[in-house]
């Protein structure tokens, strides 16, 4: 049975998303709020430090901090001591949180299309291999073409045995 197909639906608490089947899910129980992604979009520009998100952001030093400790219980940041007295740490990617830099890539690349700015402004992006300005694109593994919407079929593994 594909996850299209499924007609059964639970309601849905946010404390439960991390044991949800589905992998959106499970993923939006790290990421789900505007301040974990925008922390995250942060360290992947190479923001590391407490004060420079707070500056950042202009959010609470307290929603930062829980949004921090958030994202290293979850394995996707790790702390590195930078001075001892007083205690000041460093956030840095793990590998996870740098497999994340994809989706926020392309999260960035929809708000592009979908929400653009005013003043039609864009992101550039230069891909550092071969230094030639790029837009992120979603390909098969298999044969390389491009993955639009209606192309995918879900299918869920257990349901192939």
């Amino acid at each position: 049975m594909s996850f299209a197909d499924r007609t059964e639906v639970s309601a849905m608490r946010w404390n439960d998303l991390d044991a949800d089947p589905c992998p959106v899910a499970r993923t939006v129980a790290v990421l789900g709020d505007r301040w974990t992604v925008l922390i995250l979009r942060d360290c992947l520009r190479g923001v590391s430090r407490f004060d420079d998100f707070c500056a950042r952001l202009g959010c609470s030093r307290t929603t930062v901090s829980d949004r921090l400790a958030h994202l290293v219980s979850c394995g996707v940041l790790e702390t590195v001591a930078y001075q001892s007295h007083p205690p000041r740490h460093d956030y840095r990617l793990t590998e996870s949180g740098r497999a994340l830099g994809g989706v926020v890539m392309l999260m960035a690349q929809w708000g592009e299309t979908w929400r653009p700015r005013p003043d039609g402004r864009r992101l550039q992006r230069r891909h550092l291999a071969c230094g030639c300005q790029f837009q992120p694109v979603l390909a098969c593994s298999e044969c390389g073409e491009g993955l639009a919407p209606g192309s995918v079929e879900y299918v869920d593994r257990a349901a192939q045995s």
